[in-house]
């Protein structure tokens, strides 16, 4: 059974209230934004708390922010944390969670090439990909191929394309040589499309109706979807975003499977407290949740920010605090958000967060901060 959905290669994202537009690009930043306060020399400067961040914004960079620490929210702004947001490359997490159940059910073989599920997909130079290197991005795919973007001109955001079109544009314009599938970690988007394909082969239903069916609804994710190809609406509450003062509030959910999911704070959290606790898999593909390749990170592969590989193949991010202690999560954004949720192993702590970015600056020093803040005792 063929189903076609819109989808493409994105990675971050976050929200705000309805009717809330982000800050203009010149905003000025909050007295102290993200600074420690003056404090006598021979004083050691306090960590700041959750709480102290949030205070600080708006600022140039963010224009509003909602966080949910240990199941409480706090927002910035004229922000609610019952927003919904574009939750961007964090759909990867529900994505393999899928594919993991079938694979529990002995549906899909992780270690059998991806093109026995996909035939006519990959090409025959990438016969050696098997479904486990698609989930923990060991897979050498080439690059995505280049998007529309917000000099395309009047309603970029609102072109479509399929995922087999966007894997053929990327191969197509493929250049040098792949490294060896399974040789070193490299983040890429194009797995998960390929992912959500063997999920509509293997099942013959489209992968929106066994993300409900799997996740959704028995989670009670009331809040959370992935909207059809054609509707580019959010519910509200939401934010205005903006991009070089384009307003990209509504845009077409061509991610798919690697990006496009719609949800709330409550709801990720809700999903992230029921994968780590094994409510989502039985106990052997639940270790593969927090299983780590050993291989190099590739050159180049900033989502890890050191040497080795960081994505497991449950596809959560391993993040290691100032403190050395390890956390867990996924980060993902579209156009105007930027958002993730991380967690300890033990659930002790956990924090979901939805930035509204301006444009002036990267985001990744608050995010960096709240995990800190939210994650550590």
């Amino acid at each position: 059974m063929r189903i076609r959905h819109a989808a493409t290669a994105l990675a971050l994202a976050t929200a705000v209230t309805v009717g809330v537009t982000a800050l203009p690009a010149t905003a000025t930043p909050a007295p102290g934004a993200l600074a420690p306060a003056a404090v006598p020399a021979t004083t050691a400067p306090a960590r700041p708390t959750v709480q102290d961040i949030v205070n600080r914004l708006p600022d140039a960079v963010v224009a509003g922010a909602l966080v949910r620490r240990d199941g409480v929210g706090i927002a910035a702004g004229p922000v609610i944390p019952d927003a919904y947001f574009r939750i961007g490359s964090t759909t990867k997490v529900f994505t393999n969670t899928v594919v993991l159940q079938l694979a529990a059910e002995h549906r899909v073989d992780l270690d059998a090439p991806a093109r026995r599920y996909v035939p006519g997909v990959l090409p025959a130079a990438y016969d050696r990909v098997t479904v486990r290197r698609l989930l923990d991005h060991t897979s050498g795919l080439p690059r995505p191929a280049a998007t529309p973007g917000p000099d395309d001109g009047p309603g970029w955001w609102l072109r479509s394309v399929t995922p087999e079109e966007t894997l053929r544009r990327s191969f197509a314009e493929a250049t040098g040589t792949p490294p060896a599938a399974g040789s070193v970690q490299q983040y890429n988007g194009l797995n998960s499309l390929v992912l959500g394909l063997i999920v509509e082969r293997v099942t013959g239903r489209s992968f929106a109706h066994e993300l409900e069916r799997r996740i959704i609804r028995p989670l009670g994710l009331r809040h959370t979807s992935l909207p059809a190809a054609d509707d580019p609406r959010i519910p509200s509450p939401h934010a205005r975003v903006y991009v070089r003062g384009q307003d990209v509030t509504e845009q077409s959910p061509y991610p798919w499977a690697e990006g496009g999911v719609i949800s709330t704070a409550a709801d990720l959290d809700r999903f992230l407290t029921a994968l780590f606790r094994g409510r989502l898999l039985p106990p052997a593909q639940q270790r593969l949740v927090f299983d780590i390749p050993a291989v190099p990170s590739a050159a180049g592969n900033t989502n890890c920010l050191g040497t080795e590989a960081c994505f497991s193949v449950g596809g959560l991010m391993r993040y290691e605090l100032p403190n050395h202690e390890y956390v867990w999560g996924k980060t993902g954004s579209r156009p105007g958000w930027d958002n993730g949720f991380f967690a300890t192993r033990d659930l002790r702590h956990r924090v979901v967060y939805s930035l509204n970015p301006t444009g002036q600056g990267s985001p990744l020093p608050h995010i960096k901060a709240l995990v800190t803040a939210a994650l550590t005792d």
